[in-house]
């Protein structure tokens, strides 16, 4: 079964931790323009959970023809909970993030009797909660998460000015964010591994902006390019959470 890891999907990821010194640097001042671009302040800090509903086309990013849909479901719950389901004609797969411990299931499409179920470890931890974090913290608060935001200054993109900040969860998770400096418009985010991050369509829900497109666009070995874009449907907004959402299953059936 050919799946796709939760994190070249995700809504954002990466970022660095370092130690607190008890003193935050000043806020830059283009993260109050973008959060204020998403919606107001009461709206973005009443959102503690987002599900997000939607189809992942591959057809750029491998030879196999796509023939029916891959469905594409991502909860994240306050503080660090997440839980994706990427489900196609091949089979399922389940990848759950809860506080500090984190599993995946892979089961077949035809006999979900064939199934395997697998721990994550610690890096994919931390990437996972980087991801919950980016999702949910709409750019404001990473110190009090153990990170640091960087304000790298001005540069152009797309032809446009822009603010280029470092959100840093720990110095292998970091993503670059360009913000339209007249707007704060979300231009793009990069990661340390070279992925280019698009966010393109505008839904309103709740009072707060997301995306109807995520474009993650990386550059292969030989220099061609590939994307993966996600289409959402649909978007809830503190929808609430079946008991048992992030439990593991058992490995032996009653």
């Amino acid at each position: 079964m050919k799946t796709v890891s939760l994190r070249r999907l995700s809504l954002a990821l990466l970022a660095t931790a370092f130690a607190l010194t008890g003193t935050h640097a000043a806020e830059p001042a283009i993260i109050a323009k973008a959060r204020s671009y998403l919606g107001s302040e009461a709206a973005l800090n009443a959102v503690n959970t987002l599900h997000f509903y939607g189809t992942l086309d591959l057809s750029q990013a491998t030879e196999e023809v796509q023939k029916s849909p891959i469905k594409v479901e991502i909860q994240f719950e306050r503080p660090f909970r997440q839980r994706s389901i990427i489900s196609s004609e091949k089979g399922t797969e389940i990848t759950v993030l809860n506080g500090y411990d984190a599993w995946q299931r892979v089961a077949a499409s035809d006999d979900d009797s064939r199934w395997n179920l697998s721990l994550l470890q610690s890096e994919q931890i931390k990437n996972l909660r980087a991801n919950v974090w980016e999702n949910l913290s709409f750019f404001r608060g990473l110190e009090d998460a153990g990170g640091e935001v960087q304000d790298l200054g001005a540069v152009t993109l797309d032809g446009q000015a822009c603010r280029k900040l470092a959100f840093i969860h720990s110095p292998e998770i970091i993503f670059y964010r360009f913000f339209n400096e007249a707007t704060g418009r979300l231009v793009m985010t990069e990661t340390l591994r070279g992925e280019r991050i698009r966010e393109d369509g505008t839904m309103v829900v709740a009072g707060v902006k997301f995306p109807k497109t995520l474009t993650t666009i990386t550059t292969r070995p030989d220099g061609t390019e590939q994307s993966i874009v996600i289409n959402f449907d649909r978007v809830t907004v503190n929808e609430p959470v079946e008991e048992g959402t992030y439990d593991m299953p058992l490995l032996i059936s009653k």
